[in-house]
């Protein structure tokens, strides 16, 4: 999936490809034709005038999204961060800091305030660090598709209304499959597999959208789905927790965390709950 890069004005007429990009795409949704193109959570919320949120960090950078979960799930004493309202950025081969409140580098950051840190952090990486990319593909974008038009889809449509509905091959994404706590033999997973099979196109490229981040369908099967480290696999983690849970995804590890059900309706029923509302990720108190 792409990304506007924040270093990008190394290249001096950088803003120009962004807006020669967002033109292509542009004319592809007007003229209705499909591209095979992929971008991440967050640009299609701001293609729609949405804020992204810092669930969508995890498809961007997972070690970078970890941390910031660390943060919010311990006490900043007990892993040992002394922060600041401030981040650094480095860039070829110099450093700097920069505030993400008016003179945030002498502001400490606190048990009460770091959610708040956490969501300035990823408004940064997200959303302020790149902004006249994302303001240069957006005017190329606009220019022939009125924001009007598009303001009636979630992120998840427009991306299928500008790549299209995947044809998804099941088979072989569960001969592409690995498990971690269950076996291929257990009725968990037969289940699993079978309502998998029974789904709709729109519901398979629903489900694809939520464990992998994108409806993109590799070009030479799902033995070479990519996760943020190269190939990465599709995986079916046994979660803990009470049975009858409601399974979650890990988008940068092309991973499914699927409790335990009493029966395939149930875990029909919970598995077409996650796919249309897609919750996932940590919290903020």
């Amino acid at each position: 999936t792409f990304q506007p890069n924040q270093h990008s004005s190394i290249n001096p007429d950088h803003l120009s490809y962004f807006r020669f990009v967002g033109r292509i795409v542009g004319k592809a949704v007007a003229d209705g034709f499909l591209l095979d193109a992929h971008f991440t959570r967050s640009l299609y919320k701001h293609m729609l005038g949405l804020k992204p949120t810092h669930h969508d960090m995890e498809a961007i950078d997972p070690d970078y999204y970890k941390n910031l979960k660390m943060i919010m799930e311990y006490k900043l004493a007990d892993i040992g961060l002394d922060l600041t309202f401030s981040t650094e950025d480095h860039s070829f081969g110099r450093s700097q800091i920069i505030d993400l409140l008016p003179e945030g580098r002498k502001i400490p950051v606190t048990e009460e305030t770091k959610a708040e840190y956490v969501s300035l952090v990823c408004q940064h990486r997200m959303t302020t660090a790149i902004q006249s990319q994302i303001k240069a593909y957006l005017d190329g974008f606009y220019e022939l598709v009125s924001a009007d038009l598009i303001s009636i889809f979630t992120p998840k449509e427009l991306e299928l209304l500008i790549s299209g509905l995947p044809d998804i091959d099941v088979h072989d994404l569960k001969k592409n499959t690995d498990y971690q706590g269950y076996k291929a033999t257990d009725k968990e997973i037969g289940w699993f597999w079978n309502i998998l099979f029974s789904l709709s196109r729109s519901e398979k490229a629903a489900f694809l959208q939520f464990v992998t981040g994108s409806s993109k369908v590799p070009l030479a099967g799902f033995s070479e789905l990519q996760g943020m480290r190269g190939i990465q696999k599709f995986s079916i983690h046994k979660a803990g927790g009470a049975p009858g849970a409601l399974m979650s995804a890990h988008t940068c590890f092309n991973s499914l965390d699927l409790p335990v059900y009493k029966s395939e309706d149930e875990m029909r029923e919970k598995l077409l709950y996650a796919i249309s509302e897609g919750a996932t990720g940590f919290l903020f108190a």
